[in-house]
């Protein structure tokens, strides 16, 4: 038999890659799920062991000489098969810039540190937090150090590129710049229009089965395939997994019978474009995702254009009537639109309407990068949260849990993460645009409770092409434009002020 060639070799390699990130993506599910809490420390030991194995894969000699022979000929290669050749090359480049040792450190760290977090959150107490994301912080700023030394980027660049590879800090700045000078006046005038209209509020108390009941009638609605995954409860809403076992969960809270669903939206965003990607690239590098603000463009596509949008509610009725007995004038299309929709300046992004979402964004992109930098101590991030609220949201959080407390990705020393929702929001509004241009008909689909217009032009133009292309390049693949602000900005107009 013949030998295989050094690309096939490789695709071998990935494969045990592939395998072994399933397993770790299972461990961190069950961390945040089902584990005991006392049991982080041996958890912590467990995923350090795993991600050492996917370390020592990459930055073995044998990749490094496979890597070397492969690009000598790699004339004969399919396209898919070259650009998952550059892909691997560039998992291999960025995992030999980091040392096995503080790989190791890493991971046992952000495992106490997440643990912690979660401490912190049930006693409203960042000191709680403090020291140990003083550690994450430290060893996730020499890990950006090394990468930047090797791909000469600044280091905050150096990691927020492995979560949106080729999207760096002065192509954020020129998406977020314009929303910077819009949005203020656009939340005013959208106050405005909203004063206007009385809304009446929706109370009660929505037990948690009902509300999983709801959203696994959604769930099934949009295409979300329970035989390949789960849907479950944590303290924070997370997508983890593989194609083909991807697991889903949201947060109940009893008084909102809201929040549970739009957080469910938002996590079936992202796992229908995991079960999207191209089945026979699935084991492959070129068969992930494109990166977070990729993801997080079909979350906030489901979450806030569609799961908030006239049509879906007039669907959506019915629904809430048989999960929750709706029924009075509350419950109306009208009112639900409203509520759903209300522009209110408030301390939790996770709560945060359309246009006050990105403030609470672009507060986190200006800590992190202070706290990156140096120029910001972890023990003064609780003041300098509350003093930067006050300025950009006009209010002061009024625990821990409504400031810095809110979010575990810190903990999990995921620095470079938060631009991805910003840039998200504005890809799912370009995304949104355009699939509208071409599906007139959209809504009275959606309307119908028919989805299957919608997930199928995201599967050709977004899903089906994996990690093939660059953002900027995928996204003007599927709208034949290039990436810019302004589909989401008009968007926002049209909903908010031309149209509310």
């Amino acid at each position: 038999m013949a030998t295989a060639t050094p690309y096939r070799q490789l695709e071998q390699e990935f494969r045990r890659l592939h395998a072994f990130r399933g397993v770790l993506a299972l461990l961190r599910w069950d961390a945040a799920v089902t584990m005991p809490r006392a049991s982080a420390d041996v958890r912590g030991d467990q995923l350090a062991a795993l991600q050492i194995e996917c370390h020592t894969l990459l930055v073995s000699p044998r990749i490094s000489r496979l890597l070397d022979r492969a690009d000598a000929n790699a004339r004969g290669l399919a396209d898919w098969q070259s650009a998952n050749l550059r892909e691997m090359r560039r998992l291999h480049d960025h995992a030999i810039a980091t040392p096995p040792t503080l790989v190791a450190r890493i991971a046992r760290t952000v495992a106490l540190a997440e643990a912690r977090w979660r401490e912190a959150r049930e006693q409203n107490d960042f000191g709680v937090l403090a020291p140990h994301l003083a550690e994450v912080v430290k060893l996730t700023r020499t890990k950006g150090e090394l990468l930047a030394q090797r791909f000469g980027l600044d280091p905050w660049d150096a990691l927020a590129d492995e979560f949106t590879p080729g999207l760096l800090s002065r192509d954020i700045d020129a998406i977020f710049t314009p929303l910077s000078q819009r949005l203020p006046t656009l939340v005013t005038e959208a106050m405005e229009v909203q004063a206007g209209r009385q809304v009446t509020p929706i109370e009660g108390r929505f037990s948690a089965s009902r509300q999983r009941g709801l959203c696994t009638d959604v769930m099934k609605a949009l295409g979300f395939p329970f035989d390949r995954g789960r849907f479950d409860e944590s303290d924070h809403p997370f997508t983890e997994g593989v194609p083909g076992d991807i697991r889903v969960t949201a947060k109940f809270n009893p008084r909102d019978p809201f929040q549970g669903l739009l957080g469910a939206l938002h996590e079936t965003g992202q796992a229908l474009y995991d079960l999207g990607l191209p089945s026979e690239w699935v084991d492959q590098p070129v068969g992930q995702d494109r990166g977070m603000a990729l993801e997080e463009s079909q979350s906030l596509l489901l979450e806030m254009i569609v799961g908030r949008s006239k049509a879906f509610v007039s669907w959506l009725r019915p629904l809430l009537e048989k999960h929750y007995g709706a029924a009075g004038p509350e419950w109306s299309e009208g009112n639900l639109y409203c509520c759903l929709n209300r522009v209110e300046r408030g301390p939790n992004r996770m709560d945060a309407d359309e246009l006050t979402y990105q403030t609470h964004i672009g507060l986190r992109y200006e800590l992190e990068r202070r706290l990156f930098s140096g120029e910001l101590a972890v023990k003064d991030l609780r003041e300098a949260w509350n003093e930067l609220s006050a300025d950009r949201l006009g209010l002061v959080p009024v625990s821990d849990v409504e400031g810095c407390l809110q979010d575990i990705h810190w903990a999990l020393g995921s620095f470079g993460h938060f631009p991805s929702y910003g840039v998200g929001a504005v890809i799912a509004g370009q995304f949104w645009e355009a699939i509208r241009e071409q599906h007139p008909g959209i809504e009275t689909e959606i309307a119908a409770g028919q989805f299957s217009s919608l997930l199928a032009w995201l599967r050709e133009r977004v899903h089906a092409m994996g990690a093939k292309l660059g953002v900027p390049q995928l996204v003007e693949y599927a709208t034949g434009r290039t990436l810019s602000a302004a589909p989401f900005l008009r968007y926002l107009e049209r909903k908010y002020v031309s149209e509310f």
